[in-house]
């Protein structure tokens, strides 16, 4: 085998086994009262909808996916409609109902973990 193709494989390997990132940041809601978030669409506060900081908004590019995240043993699938523009970088604002699968809505910003599912 040569040693291009020896490193083509390798790297194909690597890529495929690569584990996916998990973002660690401050969880907050917002409400988003049937408004057109910025991926276009609208949202109601009865969604599970998550707005992403600038950094993982990307432009746009992660319009629609989703994200599981999680704090104290709890879980929600939220789909990225919106962007967050006080976010910092890992932290998202969640919809009241994505909010309310992790903890009061009185909490009000709690610390989560999240990866694109």
């Amino acid at each position: 085998m040569s040693p291009k193709v020896f490193l083509a494989a390798l790297l194909a390997a690597v890529v495929v086994h690569a584990a996916p990132a998990t973002y660690y940041g401050d969880a907050t809601w917002y409400t988003p009262n049937g408004g057109i978030g910025a991926c276009g669409a609208p949202s109601q506060n009865s969604d599970l909808v998550v707005a992403l900081s600038a950094d993982q908004y990307a432009g746009g590019a992660n319009c629609y996916r989703h994200i599981g995240v999680h704090y104290q043993g709890r879980f929600v699938d939220a789909t990225v409609v919106d962007l967050c523009p006080g976010c910092a970088s890992g932290s998202i604002d969640l919809s009241p109902a994505a909010f309310q699968q992790l903890a009061s809505l009185d909490v009000g910003r709690i610390q989560v973990s999240w990866d694109y599912e």
